[in-house]
């Protein structure tokens, strides 16, 4: 379950899981609990906490790793109300819509997109560090995934 924890160590983070309750399946993580480990035996469709998929060697991680990877300590970065939506559709995120950062940014950084709530939106990596000047672009964060994706492709 190496993918998992690196994929969370790209967030400088840590979460505890026991690699004993996840299981992987066509590429598919999931967390149960020991009940329901014994029970999969007979085999599953879905069982547990999604917690991403694999695929050609990339991870894809669900909102509810996200949320988990929200709760530790790791790269955070708070925006704006304006900027929320704008990230929810798919926009990325402009040095004047960050609200606050949990770390000094460092460009090539995961963040995690938080809003005022402090509910998980998404994430996107760094593109300039916190006191870098304006260059070409104005993006400070570059939209990877976020929560209305689903929608967007229901279209």
């Amino acid at each position: 379950m190496n993918v998992i924890s690196d994929f969370v160590g790209k967030f400088n983070a840590r979460i505890s899981l026991d690699q004993n309750l996840i299981v992987e399946k066509n590429d598919r993580y999931f967390l149960l609990n020991k009940n329901l480990k014994r029970l999969i035996a007979k085999g599953f469709l879905y069982a547990g906490t999604y917690l991403g998929k694999t695929k050609d060697g990339i991870f894809f991680p669900s909102f509810g790793l996200l949320a988990m990877i929200a709760q530790a300590d790791a790269n955070k970065t708070t925006v704006d109300s304006k900027t929320e939506w704008l990230f929810i559709c798919g926009r990325d995120v402009f040095k004047q819509g960050i609200k606050s950062m949990t770390r000094p940014a460092r460009k090539g950084d995961y963040t995690l997109i938080l809003n005022e709530r402090g509910d998980c939106l998404g994430f996107g990596k760094i593109l300039k560090s916190r006191g870098e000047k304006e260059g070409k672009t104005k993006v400070a964060v570059k939209n990877i995934a976020d929560i209305g994706d689903f929608l967007r492709r229901e279209r």
